[in-house]
């Protein structure tokens, strides 16, 4: 049901006191007089600084006094259809004598066809008036209102642009306000005097705004590629085949939006790369939620927080959301002794998960499968459950081209590939980057640059985690090779061990 729907439907069956929790006053303001319009109704709209405005004859009435303002509804006649807008009127609730005048109109206007309706940029209702007042949420602007904006901004200008630009375009812009995409609109145009499909980062920068008022998610920037990637084929391959599954051409074929990614395996071997990789390929905002940040000392804060999460994350769909390392959150849920606070946690994130329709990807990375509750695991969850596992000689190979390329992309045909990643079994990506920074401090400190020999030393030097973590990185490919996950890369061996005379 759409919020004008609703609204029309509350209006009809006589609901007195309706509170909406927007920051959009202007829009819902304009849908709210549409209502009025079809069911012949007067609209009185009052705020602190100019008291009632656009009837002359009540015109500053109950300036500064939110008491007087609520009077104001007495003075109607009984049988005059009428709506009240009283702006930012959360401000006014814990006063015992605006609360006790809300509850006395809520009785004597459900027998007149006058409706009271409070704006607020939050949902701040004391607890003697949550009975008395119904809240209606008043959504953002979805897919076709933003498409509508965008050709009605073209033809004001005579350009246009192509389907798989405006798709672009209206997939950026969703999770903004109607003024949010205005401004950022009048911003692209200003740039460059057209709109282009570039515009998208400055769309996303936007985004970032909204983003820096909270303290619980981070707007991280995603400048990594795919290719950025080396191996995980398989990974890469069901990405790159749901490149356009957030576009309006999904939604006609009938395809749901994507869920997520749970991505098991060994430190430092692409995890998070992969995340920030994939929030760049398709134009997505990427968010990172620190689950720690969720958990409050206040009774209640911790669950209200992971609420905000939520419901942030929504307003900035469709975007990424980047859990790292999930299992040291939830590890042992149902044994902690913090009151059920956890678990309620746990329970309200992961119900989100498998009912949200919203399109938010979340990708959530683990290192330790056996720590993870086994609801986590469920499907529905997620879309997929990845293994990335020790990269093998021919992925190997991969990241040492992909960090040289980046290092010395005029130098790279000096070094020997094959024989780094020949010579370098059981590293992971991490590992291996770490290795090029040491061979790189060798070159720096005897003033010249670094050769094959100085990356063989510096690999040396290095004990990697799959030696000093035998039994627990053997453990999760053995998870993996019963079958539980899909794999990452197309040439993954789980059967072998790991060599006693590496160790």
């Amino acid at each position: 049901m759409s919020f004008s729907d609703e609204f029309e439907l509350l209006l009809r069956a006589r609901y007195p006191l309706i509170y909406i929790p927007t920051r959009e006053e202007e829009r819902v303001e304009a849908a709210i007089a549409q209502c009025a319009k079809q069911g012949n109704r007067s609209i009185y709209i009052w705020d602190f600084v100019d008291g009632y405005q656009g009837n002359p004859n009540d015109a500053g009435f109950g300036k500064r006094n939110p008491l007087q303002a609520l009077e104001l509804v007495e003075k109607v006649p009984p049988t005059v259809p009428a709506i009240f807008i009283l702006r930012d009127f959360h401000r006014f609730l814990e006063d015992v004598a605006v609360a006790r005048k809300l509850k006395n109109l809520g009785r004597a206007l459900k027998s007149q066809p006058k409706n009271i309706v409070l704006l607020s940029p939050q949902l701040a209702i004391p607890d003697d008036l949550s009975e008395v007042l119904t809240v209606i949420d008043f959504p953002l602007p979805n897919s076709g209102e933003i498409r509508l904006e965008l050709e009605r901004l073209l033809t004001a200008m005579g350009r246009s642009v192509d389907a798989r630009t405006m798709d672009d375009l209206v997939r950026s812009c969703q999770g903004l306000s109607m003024e949010r995409i205005r401004r950022v609109l009048a911003k692209a145009i200003a740039t460059h005097g057209e709109l282009r499909p570039e515009d998208v980062d400055l769309i996303l920068e936007e985004k970032r705004q909204t983003i820096r008022q909270t303290q619980i998610l981070d707007f991280y920037p995603a400048t990594e590629r795919i290719s950025d990637i080396g191996g995980l084929d398989n990974l890469k391959d069901w990405l790159l085949r749901r490149g356009n599954s957030f576009s309006e051409k999904a939604r006609q074929y009938g395809l749901p939006h994507p869920r997520g990614l749970l991505l098991v395996g060994i430190q430092g071997t692409g995890k998070s790369l992969t995340a920030k990789a994939i929030a760049h390929h398709w134009h997505l905002p990427l968010l990172r939620l620190d689950v720690g940040r969720l958990f409050a000392g206040l009774v209640g804060e911790s669950e209200s927080r992971t609420r905000q999460m939520i419901q942030l994350a929504e307003a900035l769909a469709p975007c990424v959301l980047w859990i790292d390392e999930i299992d040291k959150a939830f590890a042992g849920v149902d044994g902690r002794g913090d009151a059920g606070t956890t678990s309620r946690v746990f329970g309200t994130f992961i119900t989100w998960l498998a009912e949200k329709t919203s399109p938010v990807f979340v990708v959530a990375t683990a290192n330790n499968i056996q720590a993870l509750p086994p609801e986590m695991l469920r499907r529905g969850r997620f879309d997929e459950i990845f293994f990335v596992g020790l990269p093998n000689q021919e992925e190997r190979r991969a990241i040492f081209a992909v960090h040289l390329e980046r290092l010395r992309p005029h130098n790279l045909k000096s070094y020997d590939l094959d024989r780094l990643a020949y010579e370098t079994p059981d590293f992971s990506g991490a590992e291996i980057e770490q290795i090029l920074v040491e061979a790189m401090h060798i070159g720096f400190s005897q003033n010249r640059d670094f050769t094959t020999d100085d990356v063989l030393e510096a690999a040396s030097q290095i004990i990697p985690l799959a030696r000093t973590a035998r039994e627990q990185i053997q453990a999760l490919q053995d998870w993996a090779a019963a079958g539980k996950a899909r794999l990452a890369s197309r040439q993954t061996n789980l059967s072998g061990r790991i060599r006693s005379d590496e160790l």
